[in-house]
């Protein structure tokens, strides 16, 4: 079912999600006692540690020692990862929702935000003193406590100075405002940019719930390079031509003809708002490098669809994109297929509905591992 975002919810504090996004998203922290009474760690111990251990899983390793802070990326085998009775050791371990059904689930509870803008579930598991000293993110983050307790001092950032010949990015001048206790079910939002140290109280486990904030010039470099990559633009290429160029006595001087020529180049590539529609769109929608997806079957007739958990799919007023490609749609078909990318499933009476070329292009993405009936095994 679609969110209520009118509603109070736990989850916030009692505040609703419209509430929240208007009162704390990128303005002001918010501390939720008991955000999910009595949660349970989407995975346990174990099976964090074996993920930790597979290739194409991004994991890091933090220790503090007397002799300073050491950083290690994985992947772990369980030796390679210090005893559980040594202090002050973290392992990270990011994108947890594209592995385990459980942290997709979690996330899943934050879709108040634009799906373009939420990123990935980071699980931080740590023994008592362990952390990864006071920082800062660029991006909105929830840290949700569901294991032991951790500290937090928070405070706004006067000084972002790093310091030196440390392999982590922590505060050199950092100044907390304010410390909390964090126990199973606490919840702490953040915006960017403000500064924050969490400490492990005793072994702990803490979820972080990130949301993507890409660069201006990141944004526009990848637009920018989909629209020239495009195989469906008409193509329109035209020569340079200067039958008026007279004799010059200044051979190095860049012809102004020219450099006008070049920006009637780039204002004819950036000019069409559908194709940077459709480019931001596929940008937006691209799985990360390390995801994979397994072959499916085509989908079982008369049974309802669900998107694997780590299908990005989005839409804009004319497309569909799922995983980086962009369909173009309209009508019913139009209004199912955002309603899939909204509920990321559709009930049986609504793929039935669907036109045939609809239909056989979900085939085509059950195939390819993209989406599933609501009958096959939960992936």
């Amino acid at each position: 079912m679609a969110m209520d975002i009118t509603l109070a919810t736990p989850l916030l504090g009692g505040l609703s999600p419209q509430a929240f996004m208007r009162r704390h998203w990128q303005k002001k922290p918010l501390l939720i006692r008991q955000a999910l009474p009595d949660p349970m760690p989407p995975l346990a111990r174990s099976e964090l540690f074996a993920l930790a251990a597979r290739e194409g899983v991004e994991s890091r390793l933090v220790e503090r020692r007397a002799a300073g802070w050491t950083l290690r990326h994985g992947p772990f085998t369980r030796r390679q990862l210090p005893p559980l009775n040594q202090a002050a050791w973290t392992l990270l371990v990011q994108g947890v929702d594209l592995h385990v059904d459980a942290t997709h689930d979690l996330l899943a509870r934050f879709r108040f935000a634009p799906e373009a803008r939420l990123d990935d579930l980071m699980i931080s598991y740590a023994t008592d003193g362990g952390g990864v000293g006071p920082h800062f993110d660029s991006y909105d983050v929830f840290l949700l406590q569901v294991q032991g307790q951790r500290r937090w001092r928070v405070g706004r950032m006067a000084d972002a100075t790093l310091q030196a010949d440390v392999p982590l990015k922590i505060l050199a001048a950092f100044e907390p405002e304010q410390e909390f206790v964090l126990t199973p079910g606490d919840m702490l939002y953040l915006p960017p940019r403000w500064a924050h140290d969490g400490v492990a109280v005793g072994e702990c486990m803490t979820c972080s719930i990130g949301f993507r904030a890409p660069h201006r010039t990141e944004a526009g470099r990848e637009v920018l390079q989909r629209l020239l990559d495009d195989e469906d633009a008409p193509s329109t290429d035209t020569l340079y031509r200067d039958p008026s160029q007279t004799a010059t006595s200044a051979p190095g001087r860049i012809p102004a003809a020219l450099q006008a020529f070049a920006i009637d180049a780039v204002a004819r590539l950036v000019g069409d708002p559908d194709a940077l529609g459709r480019a931001l769109g596929e940008w937006l929608s691209e799985p990360k490098p390390s995801v994979c997806f397994d072959g499916g079957a085509a989908c079982v007739a008369g049974a309802g669809i669900r998107l694997d958990r780590r299908t990005r799919m989005l839409y804009d007023d004319h497309h569909v994109f799922i995983n980086g490609e962009s369909f173009r749609a309209g009508g019913r078909d139009a209004t199912l297929m955002r309603r899939l990318a909204d509920r990321r499933g559709l009930q049986p009476d609504e793929v039935r509905r669907l036109s045939k070329p609809a239909a056989r292009l979900l085939d085509d993405w059950a195939c390819a591992g993209w989406l599933h009936s609501r009958e096959e095994g939960t992936r």
